[in-house]
């Protein structure tokens, strides 16, 4: 991570109020596949990582059973929490948490998030992967900024000085490793995609089942 998270927390609490209003047409077109491949159910218990004003989780909890939105920045948490309740949508909760550590401790059965974890270092990304792999939901599904080909520095969907997005081939190892069978790379943009992970199921002797 190129900034501590108290850095990053500090800088998306001031962009908060007009973060929606600044996003480009690739964000949208990522949120939108995100929530389609997400595709929850009135059993399903969601855990949106990186929530940030709730885009993501908003738009899944009609359909869920339950949404936890987590974030660094409680000036992004505010704004999804006064979105929540003007929509008059009761079983989305936001509050702090990191990839690595999300502060909450329930059942999960889908894991989202979009446009945050290449904040992180690719170690870092691993361990967070990692970390969602350990709450063994059925489904992962990542929308972000992620490199399909030689990254284009004139390309503003990241910026080198506080951003550190991975390549797809990074970021499929890294399901793979955690135990995700990728079973969906959505190419967007050359520097933006989704990738969405199945849990693969293990037997009692740990041996994957075929």
């Amino acid at each position: 991570m190129k900034k501590t998270v108290e850095e990053h927390a500090a800088r998306f609490s001031e962009k908060a109020a007009e973060y929606d209003d600044s996003k480009s047409e690739e964000y949208h077109a990522c949120c939108s596949l995100v929530v389609d491949h997400a595709a929850p159910t009135k059993d399903d218990t969601v855990l949106d990582l990186g929530t940030g004003t709730g885009a993501i989780a908003l738009a899944l909890a009609p359909a869920a059973k339950q949404v936890i939105g987590r974030d660094i920045s409680e000036g992004m948490l505010e704004q999804a929490r006064q979105k929540a309740a003007e929509r008059g949508i009761e079983n989305v909760t936001f509050g702090i948490g990191r990839f690595r550590e999300p502060n909450y401790d329930g059942e999960v059965t889908i894991v989202t998030s979009n446009y945050a974890l290449h904040h992180l270092s690719d170690e870092e990304k691993r361990e967070a992967i990692q970390q969602i792999a350990a709450y063994k939901p059925d489904r992962f599904v990542l929308g972000d900024v992620m490199f399909f080909g030689e990254p284009d520095p004139d390309v503003p969907f990241y910026s080198p000085d506080v951003d550190d997005p991975a390549t797809v081939g990074a970021l499929a190892d890294m399901f793979t490793d955690a135990g995700f069978a990728l079973t969906a790379v959505e190419r967007i943009h050359d520097q933006v995609g989704v990738l969405v992970g199945e849990r693969v199921p293990v037997d009692r002797d740990k041996t994957v089942v075929q």
